[in-house]
């Protein structure tokens, strides 16, 4: 371990100088920081890829449009929630490699999941979004990242946001309306932008536990995945304002 964690960090030796060792210690914590922050960004950004290609792709062949028009899309949209509470409830009986598998089943079920934008918006509104989307998405990562504030209560307003968020979009469901819709929306994107920094200064703060452990691989995988659900579900709300419908 390095010497940041040493239970005796004062004691000295011949020819030693404690200063140096905690510079040191210090140094080589923070490398280790940005190696695990890099691996999550790292696997974040290729589930996005990931899924955007398998859209375009299911899209382009038409097979979306077909499937979409059948029950059969209820299995689209519910397959990334199933490898999700899989992921999260296996999280301990797992072994990191099964989670970086799932981690990619997830990207693939959730790309088929979103080749329906392609039926409903254009092709050129959706990536002047999703590149909207990316700018915001690393402004706000680094705020979380660098500020000193603590955003814990903050992140707890927003993960009750985002239940009140699910139950005005069931009522929407059935009750249909335009000014709830847009209430939504804009709802939504505030609600992800603000859990973008939460999970990103919570990741940061979560590998001065995990580090040298085994578990670290886990929580690089469940953090790539908490980043991309955060980038998804702002990237589809707001391109409920921006995007250009067919």
């Amino acid at each position: 371990m390095a010497n940041w964690n040493d239970p005796q960090p004062t004691r000295t030796g011949f020819g030693a100088s404690p200063s140096l060792d905690q510079a040191a210690g210090r140094a080589s914590y923070d490398l280790g920081l940005r190696r695990y922050m890099l691996s999550i960004y790292n696997y974040m950004a290729s589930g996005v890829l990931l899924s955007g290609i398998v859209a375009l792709v299911f899209a382009s062949s038409g097979a979306a449009a077909a499937v979409f028009a059948t029950p059969l899309r209820w299995l689209l949209v519910l397959a990334p929630l199933g490898f999700v509470m899989a992921m999260s409830f296996g999280l301990n009986r797992m072994q990191t490699s099964t989670l970086r598998l799932l981690f990619w089943g997830f990207s693939v079920a959730m790309g088929l999941s979103l080749s329906s934008i392609f039926l409903v918006y254009t092709g050129p509104s959706i990536a002047s979004t999703f590149f909207a989307t990316a700018a915001a998405f690393a402004g706000l990562s680094l705020v979380g990242y660098t500020t000193k504030k603590n955003l814990s209560g903050m992140g707890t307003f927003l993960i009750m946001g985002v239940w009140g968020l699910l139950a005005a979009m069931l009522i929407n469901a059935f009750w249909p309306s335009q000014g709830l819709g847009l209430a939504i929306s804009l709802l939504g994107v505030l609600i992800f932008a603000g859990l973008t920094a939460y999970d990103t200064q919570r990741l940061k703060e979560t590998y001065y536990h995990v580090a040298g452990t085994d578990y670290a691989g886990k929580v690089v995988v469940m953090g790539a995945l908490s980043l991309y659900l955060d980038f998804i579900n702002m990237f589809t709300f707001l391109l409920q304002f921006l995007g250009d419908r067919r």
